[in-house]
């Protein structure tokens, strides 16, 4: 019975430690919508405006700029359930998975994006879930996998947001070059974090193989 609470009490722990930079992330989110509606200011002048030095600042700032509530609240739930995700099953590498997903979007798209000012966290977005989807695949672990199909299941239809034209007045390259860096950081860190577990029955198949190999 011990053993039972103390293995509740470490899941527990874990997954209220995984809520702190998803939950403040998301706070400073709203944080600033907030202030843009009390002081009466606009701060869409801080997203990403590409191939531009004024452009240059929305790397950092953009995933906090919103232009309304509703393009607030659109981002913010699948963000908070995709980052807590991401620092539950990939504790170990959540937090360099975030910053690069986050650093390596707003570069991309303040490369390759149209001229006009790209605002909003759809971009990270669509990096996490692309990185939960294909590192679980990748990975070929059964929990990972799961984890993989449900973020299929709840934003498959994501998929449709990458290209141009569907949505309007959305930034499809932001959807587009967050996907295309989760891939890249799904295959970059394929060896580090959670592992496929090797059973000995395992081994002993590798081991047989590797003797007819010989044999041959």
């Amino acid at each position: 019975m011990s053993d039972i609470k103390t293995e509740s009490s470490f899941y527990r722990k874990k997954f209220l430690l995984s809520l702190i930079i998803p939950g403040t992330f998301v706070f400073l989110m709203w944080l600033v919508k907030i202030i843009e509606v009390l002081f009466e200011i606009d701060l869409s002048g801080l997203g990403i405006y590409p191939l531009s030095v004024k452009g240059v600042p929305g790397i950092i700032f953009s995933p906090f700029i919103h232009g309304d509530f509703t393009h607030l609240f659109n981002n913010s739930l699948p963000l908070l359930l995709l980052s807590i995700a991401l620092f539950y099953f990939y504790s170990e590498i959540a937090l360099k998975v975030f910053t690069w997903t986050y650093f390596l979007t707003g570069v991309l798209v303040w490369f390759g994006g149209r001229a006009a000012w790209h605002i909003g966290a759809s971009g990270l977005v669509y990096g996490l879930a692309s990185f939960l989807f294909f590192s679980g695949i990748i990975r070929r672990y059964f929990r990972l996998i799961a984890l993989s199909l449900l973020v299929v299941f709840l934003y498959g239809e994501m998929v449709w947001g990458i290209f141009p034209g569907v949505y309007k007045n959305v930034s499809w390259e932001s959807h587009m070059l967050g996907f295309f860096s989760g891939i890249v950081l799904a295959v970059w860190y394929r060896k580090e974090g959670p592992q496929r577990p090797v059973y000995k029955w395992m081994d002993e198949e590798e081991e047989k193989e590797g003797k007819g190999e010989e044999e041959n």
